[in-house]
Parts: structure tokens; sequence; C-alpha cells
């Protein structure tokens, strides 16, 4: 697939949803069924942090039943050997907790989508160089929204911000307001032993939140 492509795929992804469903502890054995549920409820990003049981095996589960409007990908990357495994399974996105160039260097190379986490003005200047596709802007506990909003103002215009930890469908507005263009959703979208309607109600309580804030 060219970049071209799944660049144009990720921007419609982020059209229709800018959410990244973040489960961290899926197991394969359940990643295919909460992956149709996220999917239906709206769902459209996708991420198996690589700290959870065999996450490639999760990853190429739920990229083999969605279609090609969804992206799927790896959490928690942290080295060039696991973007080149990320992608011999079949997945897309790489979301980084760091803002290692090295890495998103190598992401950009293997042609996948990266969004890696940045806290400060210089990470998120040096991310872009290196040729992120988008910002994970983490722990968004740390980054407030007023912190935000005075990055948003030196970035460069159509940077995709996405605020990530802790972020809930009662606290997305003032993100929102400060520029964020989406969100990541940990612990209150999906933690380990929830079953796949939970999770799925869970989502589309975020969804709603962010039609309602954003007007979509």
């Amino acid at each position: 697939m060219s970049d071209t492509i799944l660049n144009e795929r990720f921007a419609a992804a982020n059209a229709a949803l800018p959410l990244v469903a973040i489960l961290r502890g899926i197991r394969p054995d359940e990643a295919e069924g909460i992956g149709r549920d996220l999917y239906a409820a709206g769902f459209r990003l996708i991420e198996v942090p690589l700290n959870s049981p065999d996450p490639f095996a999760s990853i190429a589960a739920i990229r083999r039943v969605l279609p090609a409007d969804a992206l799927v990908g790896a959490g928690t990357v942290l080295s060039i050997d696991q973007v080149w495994q990320l992608k011999d399974c079949g997945g897309e996105l790489v979301v980084m907790p760091h803002a290692d160039t090295a890495v998103i260097r190598s992401a950009k190379e293997a042609g996948l989508i990266c969004a890696p986490g940045v806290v400060t003005p210089t990470e998120a200047f040096a991310a872009l160089a290196a040729g992120a596709d988008a910002l994970k802007i983490f722990p968004a506990e740390l980054v407030t929204p007023a912190i935000l909003k005075a990055i948003r103002v030196v970035l460069p215009k159509g940077t995709r911000l996405l605020p990530v930890g802790g972020i809930t469908p009662d606290n997305m507005q003032p993100y929102v307001d400060a520029g964020a263009t989406g969100f990541g959703l940990g612990s209150a979208l999906y933690k380990p032993g929830m079953t796949a309607e939970a999770v799925a109600e869970a989502g589309r309580r975020f969804v709603a939140g962010w039609r309602a804030l954003s007007g979509r």
C-alpha cells in the first residue's frame, strides 16, 4: 500500500471519529469480538499496546476482521525492531509514549502512520521534523488545557493533537477548546476483563460525547 493511500485512510478515519481506542491488556482470543464491537460503535482507530499479552497476534486478529476504513496498530512502541514486527503482522499505526526520532523515522520508512508522545514544544517540533503524522499529548494529566493551548499556537497549522491519559467523556471539552483534534482513550474505555458488550457501551458514551461537542 502506498504512503499516499495510507495517509488518505488516516485522514478519513480522523474525519469519521478522531478517537483512538487503546486496548491495553487485551488477549488474542477476545480481540476480534471487541474490535468488531468498537467498529460498530464508530471507532476507526484501534491500538493494542505492546505490553499486552501476545500483542501482535491481537493486532493481526483485529486487522483481519475489520474493513479497510479502520486503522489498527500498536501502542507503547519503543524500538525500531517493534516497528517492523508491527508491519509484518499487518498493523498500520505506530503509537509511542515518547518522541524517539529514530523510531519515528523507522515508522515512516516502513510506510506506517506514526503518533509519538510529546509534552514540550521542543519534542513536538523534533517529532514533526522526523515525520510524525500526529502528536500524542502524553500524559494529558500533566499537559493541562492551558498548556496545550500555548503549545498549539506555535505548531504548524493542521497538526493533529491527541491528548492521552485520564480522558473521559466529561473532560474532553476543555481540551477541544484548547486545540485538541482528537483523543486516545485508555482505561475509561477498556480494562482487562471487560466484556465486548461493556467495552462497546463505554465506546458509545465516548462517541456521543465527541459528537455533542464537535457538532458531528
